[in-house]
């Protein structure tokens, strides 16, 4: 039998698709749009400073791309086939699991590849402008495909082990926070616990951002410590063919459907009681929200969904009370409080959106909104109910941070230098509010129509969170970066209440314009999309010469 014969085929399979070769076009022009921003925004700098915010930008980001892209890449390759029934097949043939873990794993990471392939050159721009050195940027580069191959070893070990998505993704993301991110903070904490140095620690050296950081000499920590890159780099890359082997391990036997234990029947049992609830409570629950909408009982009667959001909520306020107690009144600064409401806005607008989009988009890929559609339940209903669903889960988490951040606006108001400054505080956090609002409206009718209308969640996703949130942003980006060269080249100031307002703006033209479209569409056209049968769409060639 040929050496690696699924490689073979799913190289073959990518290689026929179009996306194999845009992609990488589209990541190396984004970069290369990112670094000309950087530059022109930056014009008046020093060409070496100029260099080192691109490098640490590009890289830093890039850095974020590798540890995440196995969450997208690798953790549905297996379990996918167990769902659909076919892995088995495979295994009733000569292949081995490493035959069908290399060749997932090779049609998975093609494109991450040429993705990473298409950044690493741009990042050489700052070598030829004089802000690094070439040691720093080609250990950088190897530093980066190490991490890419551990999110993707720890994606294909969770796809391995689980059956859905969902506990794939999840445990694949606590993986590489455990060691990424958990480890080495554990780590530093020891060291400077017991004045010691970090390096010391093993713990410190199992993290891909270890051997990312130790030769670019941040502030000094780790002192241009080439012996601590080489060792978290072994490290890491080792870690990551263990968990490779673990998944060839797995696979073969995690595709058979075994009887329940007594051991695991009691704690889905327990499970089922956390999250629904006993007897009483489920039927009182039933009782009282059936009545009233009965969609809005099938999608809110798990419990553990909102304590899930306020448990979230709690470990951001322990972090911040901990940032508190460690650095005192230094903490109270006006970058900390900007990134703590941007962050908690940002989690909680991306799982409205997930949460939208999971429910439809499971309902009508099972086909079971066809037969909701034929009881007497309407599309209105189903709407009022997915509205209901949300704020049983959502609305006092919202009300919550939107209180924190309106104390922390009338407090930069009482406090502020002069009324310039205190006005523009209140100001910006007024349209922080105002567009947390907006913005969780709109994901909730666009994550709607999407999840109808596409194949798939991820894809409806995708296309919901790019339009309302990265689109504005990208806007503002052009608009700042035209702003600035005009205020360079004409010797004048920006006044900050025209960006505001042009902020502000976008946000809400993105909010009104296709929160609006959407919720225009699902009150016309909510049976006719439900009922609907995906086909591939038409190329943008197909549909210009029809």
């Amino acid at each position: 039998m040929r050496f690696l014969p699924i490689v073979d085929r799913e190289l073959r399979v990518a290689a026929r698709r179009w996306g194999t070769f845009w992609l990488r076009t589209w990541v190396a022009m984004t970069v290369i749009a990112v670094s000309t921003w950087i530059v022109l925004v930056n014009l008046n700098e020093r060409p070496t400073d100029v260099a080192g915010i691109l490098f640490y930008t590009i890289s830093i980001g890039a850095l974020l791309y590798c540890l995440l892209i196995g969450l997208s890449a690798t953790t549905d390759s297996l379990s996918e086939e167990k769902r659909e029934g076919t892995l088995g097949l495979l295994f009733l043939t000569d292949l081995k699991g490493f035959d069908i873990v290399a060749g997932k794993l090779a049609a998975s990471s093609l494109n991450c590849i040429y993705g990473l392939l298409a950044i690493i050159p741009v990042m050489g721009l700052p070598l030829l402008m004089g802000g690094i050195t070439a040691l720093q940027y080609w250990t950088a580069a190897l530093a980066l495909v190490n991490a890419m191959f551990f999110s993707l070893a720890v994606g294909m070990f969770a796809s391995a082990c689980c059956h859905s998505r969902r506990k794939s993704v999840l445990l694949a993301f606590l993986i590489i926070m455990l060691l990424a991110v958990v480890a080495p903070g554990f780590a530093l904490w020891q060291a400077q616990a017991r004045s010691g140095l970090p390096f010391e620690s093993v713990a410190f050296l199992v993290s891909p951002i270890t051997a990312f950081f130790a030769p670019l000499d941040l502030g000094g920590l780790w002192a241009k410590s080439w012996k601590t890159f080489a060792a978290a780099f072994a490290t890491v890359h080792f870690e990551s063919w263990i968990f490779l082997l673990l998944a060839c391990l797995v696979a073969p036997r995690s595709w058979q459907d075994r009887p329940a234990g007594k051991l695991e029947v009691r704690w889905r049992e327990r499970w089922r009681l956390w999250s629904l609830g006993d007897h009483g409570e489920r039927h009182r629950f039933r009782a009282r929200l059936l009545d009233v909408n009965a969609f809005g009982w099938l999608a809110a009667r798990e419990r553990l969904k909102p304590l899930m959001v306020w448990c979230t909520l709690g470990m951001a306020g322990a972090l911040w009370l901990w940032g508190y107690g460690k650095y005192g009144r230094e903490w109270l600064n006006e970058v900390v409080f900007v990134l703590t409401g941007l962050g908690l806005n940002l989690v909680l607008k991306c799982w409205v959106a997930t949460e939208v989009i999971r429910r439809i988009a499971e309902e009508r890929r099972t086909g079971s909104l066809e037969l909701l559609l034929v009881t007497p339940l309407t599309p209105r209903d189903i709407l009022r109910g997915q509205a209901l669903a949300l704020s049983r889960q959502f609305l006092g988490p919202v009300l919550v941070v939107a209180i924190v951040e309106a104390i922390i606006m009338l407090g930069g108001v009482r406090h502020g230098a002069d009324e310039e400054e205190r006005w523009m505080w209140f100001s910006w956090w007024a349209t922080v509010l105002a567009g947390l609002g907006l913005d969780l409206i709109a994901l909730y009718w666009l994550g709607l129509w999407q999840g109808l209308n596409s194949s798939g969640a991820k894809r409806a996703y995708l296309m919901t969170i790019g339009l309302l949130l990265f689109l504005p942003c990208l806007l503002y980006a052009l608009f700042v970066m035209v702003a600035v060269l005009i205020a360079s080249f004409g010797r004048t100031e920006m006044d900050w209440k025209f960006l505001l307002a042009v902020w502000a703006g976008l946000g809400l033209a993105a909010d009104v314009t296709f929160g609006g479209w959407a919720s225009f569409r699902l009150k016309r056209d909510f049976r006719e999309a439900a009922t609907r049968r995906f086909q591939k769409p038409k190329s943008w060639w197909e549909r210009l010469f029809g």
